[in-house]
């Protein structure tokens, strides 16, 4: 299947579907003698898996992941990291009454336009299940960067319509939303419970900041470094558009005042996002993503079976009503995995 590969010099293949045996990754371009094992890559599995809270699905998945190959005696060897991670709570036969129908939002109809044929137990490859691979990659890509002094955080800002007004980094972890203000995280919890009973779903919005990256990074023209993480973000199925720095508030703006200004101790704002021109200026780099409502809702809607014959539609089973808690972790991954890689290609470039 085209398309299950990404990065250039750091690259993951992601596989398996959400109702098959397994799912998993295969990295290659991994630093050799980096220090890495299961526990440490099990932490970020830990944040993604399902069933943490009310406001996530119940579906119980573990998560436990292996590492097959790629490691020695609790080191990166430089060859292909393979981990996989096993399903354990499937359950195809809740898609048996709707598998000849499109379900609204889902991906049914376009992947059988492509393919003639298409996996309807959970979406199979476009199932949010296929994140949990790239978290693990994320994960190895996370190791790497902290011997860089790179960090990344990202968390809720906005859930249907509700807007943090505080950040407070230590408590997007203490909240069932990954939101920075609590005030704000105790409301969002309650709508996305209430939406929930009422078997429907919202969107939101998260940030994700990139701290420590040196100057420098990015590959213009077309590979910009503010161009791939737009690519990393798109390339999950919940999002729907990404803004960095000022975005589209930029259009509002004058140049005198969008313009980041200098002085002999650098950049006096950063409405840019910490990247221009496609290269990293050193500053943080900060963008924000729309994550969409969650498509699988009880509520009834009109679709389509594939003889063309007009139905009503509610999907039951397990899903999250929201899907921005748990897609905190798979943007930090993702965003792992492009900075990474870029330091890579930066390193290549001055080694010719």
């Amino acid at each position: 299947m085209a398309g299950s590969t990404f990065g250039e010099r750091l690259k993951m293949t992601t596989f398996g579907e959400s109702h098959g045996e397994a799912v998993g990754v295969i990295v290659e371009g991994v630093t050799p003698g980096v220090e890495l094992d299961e526990a440490y890559i099990q932490v970020q599995m830990d944040r993604r898996k399902p069933g943490q809270s009310s406001v996530t699905t119940p579906r119980k998945e573990y998560d436990k992941i292996r590492i097959l190959s790629g490691t020695f005696e609790g080191r990166t060897t430089g060859t292909p990291l393979c981990i996989m991670l096993n399903n354990t709570d499937m359950r195809p036969s809740a898609y048996d009454d709707i598998k000849s129908m499109y379900r609204p939002g889902h991906a049914d109809y376009t992947y059988e336009k492509k393919y003639g044929i298409r996996d309807y137990r959970g979406s199979g490859r476009a199932s949010g299940r296929e994140t949990a691979a790239r978290v693990a990659a994320g994960a190895v890509a996370r190791r790497l960067l902290e011997r860089r002094g790179v960090s990344i955080v990202a968390y809720s800002l906005e859930i249907g319509g509700i807007r943090c007004e505080t950040f407070d980094e230590n408590v997007i972890e203490r909240n069932a939303v990954r939101a920075c203000d609590p005030s704000a995280a105790e409301r969002m919890v309650e709508l996305i419970e209430r939406l929930a009973a009422e078997g429907n779903s919202c969107g939101g919005i998260v940030e994700c900041r990139i701290r420590g990256v040196a100057p420098g990074l990015g590959e213009p023209v077309f590979d910009k470094l503010d161009a791939e993480l737009a690519k990393a973000m798109l390339s999950i199925g919940a999002i729907k558009g990404i803004e960095f720095g000022a975005g589209f508030e930029a259009a509002n703006m004058r140049g005198s005042e969008h313009n980041d200004q200098m002085d002999a101790s650098g950049f006096l704002t950063n409405h840019a996002g910490g990247i221009i021109g496609g290269i990293s200026t050193g500053d943080e780099i900060v963008f924000r993503v729309v994550v969409k409502p969650t498509s699988s809702i009880s509520s009834p809607q009109r679709t389509v079976d594939m003889e063309g014959n007009e139905r009503e539609i509610a999907t039951i089973g397990r899903h999250d009503p929201c899907i921005c808690p748990r897609v905190v972790p798979v943007i930090e991954a993702m965003a792992c995995m492009v900075i990474e890689d870029h330091y890579k290609r930066q390193a290549a470039l001055l080694d010719e």
